[in-house]
């Protein structure tokens, strides 16, 4: 079983141009599940989004091609791939000729599926596509408005309270002070959070307090993700809830988990400012 302290992260790596699946580095996420109390059905569904945006190869004369992709792996998968890993098998199409975008896709949705464990959606934006992207941010109540004194800097669940003497209200609630550190290196991983819920309503000071908690937590993205939903979720013990992050990019490349116990919709793909 793969551990995050076997993968690339934090090591020197040999750079290779050439298509290398076996690049990619697989991590099961069950382990950390089994921190959070998780075992047998998860009390949640969602995706993780990934953009990448330093995506090249050569077509079968030479000349190089670019595009954005983004993958969308579901969070039942029984793998997260490890970032570095993946950017390293991204690169390792930089001098590989293909006959076309669709002999990439076909490439990218195995090789990527077989490394989750499970099918993942992978799409494809051309260059004449790029004048259409859109950006926007999470929608929701800013918690960050909020005139607050800090004096702890790692998730303290104890923070989270809800009033459950008042009729269940429907919030959406977002902050941009998410900041949790890579899990292996400690780099930091910047990130804009949002929680929608249907339940006694939140305490929002409590609840900002928390997230910024993680300012010096050591997770991958969708560990906190899957970490925030659950505290919420056993504290507070909202009927519904969703949790969204939009994180910054790293290595060209951006993760953003989604977890939810009720039917949403799957979130849009905006790209925010800081992305």
């Amino acid at each position: 079983m793969n551990t995050p302290d076997q993968s690339p992260l934090g090591k020197s790596s040999a750079y290779q141009s050439q298509y290398a699946p076996e690049l990619l580095f697989p991590i099961p996420r069950q382990q950390k599940r089994e921190e959070l109390g998780l075992s047998g059905t998860l009390p949640f569904f969602g995706v993780d989004i990934w953009n990448a945006y330093e995506l090249s190869w050569l077509n079968m004369r030479g000349k190089p091609q670019v595009a954005i992709a983004t993958v969308t792996a579901p969070a039942d998968s029984p793998n997260i791939i490890e970032s570095k890993s993946f950017k390293l098998y991204l690169n390792s199409f930089n001098q590989t000729r293909l006959a076309g975008p669709e002999a990439l896709l076909a490439l990218l949705r195995d090789d990527l599926s077989n490394g989750f464990g499970a099918p993942v959606h992978v799409t494809l934006t051309s260059p004449e596509q790029f004048g259409g992207i859109k950006m926007g941010e999470l929608e929701g109540t800013l918690l960050d408005r909020l005139d607050i004194e800090i004096d702890a800097y790692s998730p303290a669940p104890h923070l989270l309270k809800a009033n459950h003497e008042d009729a269940p209200v429907e919030e959406t609630l977002v902050s941009h002070l998410l900041k949790s550190n890579c899990l292996v290196t400690g780099q930091p991983d910047w990130g804009t959070v949002q929680i929608r819920y249907v339940g006694p309503q939140i305490d929002q000071e409590g609840l900002l307090k928390y997230l910024i908690g993680f300012r010096e937590h050591n997770e991958f993205h969708e560990q906190c993700v899957e970490r925030i939903f659950m505290d919420v979720l056993r504290q507070c013990q909202p009927s519904k809830l969703a949790v969204y992050a939009r994180y910054t990019r790293r290595g060209g490349l951006d993760i953003n988990p989604w977890r939810a116990n009720f039917s949403t919709g799957k979130p849009g793909n905006l790209r925010g400012a800081r992305q």
